[in-house]
C-alpha cells in the first residue's frame, strides 16, 4: 500500500483510486478484512450491545433543512392489519453513513473515475449497496475527544462550534491508553450531537441559520492520518465531520463549490466511508465506566441499489 505522502502525486493528487483491486467502489471498507473482523470478534467479552443510529426523527427540526425528519403513516387494510410508509424519506436527515457518490472531486469526476452518467437513481455503481452487500464489520475504537478536552481544562463549547485539528485524536488515544490497529473502524465522540438535542430550540435555530458545527479542520493532515493509519471508516457525532464553516484553506481552489470543504478528500478521493450523526453518548459512557475503549461494530446500510447514502444501522457489541 503506497503512504498518503505518495498518493498526492496521483491523479487526482490524495486519492486512492486504482490502489484496491478487489472490490474497488467499496473504498477503504476494504482494509476492514476477515482478520479485522475476527480482531472485532475478540473484544467481545459482556455480551452489552449499543445501537449507534438515533432515531430517523430525531433531528427535527432538522440541522441541514434540506433535509426535513421524515413523516410516518400507518396503513390498514383491514381492522386486523396494520402496514406503514415514511413520506419524505431523506436518508441522510440523522444519523448517516455518507456513500462514495455523495461528493465529487472538483474537476476529476467520481471516486475511481466512475462516469457522472453512470450516478443515477437504481445504477449500481458506488451505490451505498455495495456495503450492505458486504457490511462493514470489524473492530471499533472510540476517540473521546470530548473527555479528551475536558480533562485538559478546555472544555468544547459547541456553541462557537470549535475546529478541532487532527493531534487531539492521537493525544485522546494515549490518554486512553490505546491506539488505532489498521483496518479499525474509528468512533470519534465530541458530544455534538447530544449537545444539539439538547438544546433548547433558540439555541439550534441559532447554530441552524448560521450553519455553524465542532468538527475537524480542514486540512492535509487528516485525509493523511485515516489513510496512513488504514482506517476502514471514520464517524463521528457531529453535524459534518468537518468544522463549518470552513476554517482552512488547504481546499479553497480544489473545492470551490463547497467553499474548500474536506468531503472532497475523504469520500470522491480517498473512498472513506464517514459517519455522521452518530449517537456515541452511551458507547463512550461504557467506555469510560469499564476503561475498555474497543468493541466490535457492524454496518450494514439500506441495500438501495445507487444510493447516495443512508441511515448506518450501526451496532457495537462487547
Amino acid at each position: 500500500m503506497p503512504t498518503y505522502a505518495q498518493l498526492r502525486g496521483h491523479v487526482p493528487p490524495g486519492s486512492s483510486w486504482g490502489v484496491f483491486a478487489e472490490d474497488p467502489e467499496r473504498g477503504t471498507a476494504n482494509f476492514a478484512g476477515p482478520a479485522q473482523v475476527l480482531d472485532g470478534i475478540a473484544t467481545v467479552t459482556r455480551g452489552v450491545a449499543f445501537s449507534l443510529d438515533h432515531a430517523l426523527d430525531a433531528f427535527d427540526p432538522p440541522m441541514a433543512r434540506a433535509r426535513a425528519a421524515p413523516r410516518h403513516e400507518i396503513l390498514s387494510a383491514h381492522a386486523e392489519a396494520r402496514d406503514d410508509v415514511l413520506h419524505g424519506f431523506y436518508l441522510q436527515a440523522t444519523s448517516q453513513v455518507d456513500g462514495l457518490r455523495h461528493r465529487r472531486a472538483s474537476g476529476h469526476g467520481f471516486y475511481n473515475g466512475v462516469p457522472d452518467d453512470d450516478i443515477r437513481a437504481g445504477a449500481p455503481a458506488l451505490g451505498v449497496q455495495r456495503w450492505a452487500e458486504k457490511p462493514i464489520v470489524g473492530r471499533g475504537i472510540v476517540v473521546d475527544v470530548e473527555g479528551l478536552l475536558a480533562a485538559e481544562g478546555t472544555p468544547i463549547d459547541h456553541r462557537v462550534g470549535p475546529a478541532l485539528d487532527v493531534d487531539v485524536l492521537d493525544r485522546a488515544l494515549l490518554a486512553q491508553g490505546d491506539e488505532v490497529r489498521p483496518g479499525d473502524l474509528v468512533l470519534v465522540h465530541t458530544g455534538w450531537a447530544r449537545w444539539f438535542l439538547d438544546a433548547g430550540d433558540d439555541l439550534r435555530a441559532e447554530v441552524r441559520d448560521a450553519r455553524r458545527a465542532t468538527g475537524f479542520r480542514q486540512t492535509l493532515e487528516l485525509p493523511e492520518w485515516l489513510w496512513d493509519h488504514r482506517v476502514a471508516l471514520f464517524a463521528t457525532d457531529t453535524f459534518a465531520v468537518e468544522v463549518l464553516p470552513v476554517a482552512g484553506d488547504a481546499y479553497l481552489e480544489s473545492a470551490p463549490e463547497d467553499r474548500g470543504m474536506m468531503h472532497q478528500e475523504l469520500i470522491a478521493k480517498l473512498g472513506v466511508p464517514l459517519g455522521e450523526l452518530w449517537d456515541l453518548t452511551g458507547l463512550a459512557a461504557d467506555s469510560r465506566a469499564h476503561g475498555r475503549w474497543d468493541a466490535f461494530v457492524t454496518v450494514k446500510p439500506l441495500n438501495l441499489v445507487g444510493g447516495v447514502g443512508s441511515p448506518p444501522n450501526a451496532t457495537a457489541v462487547r
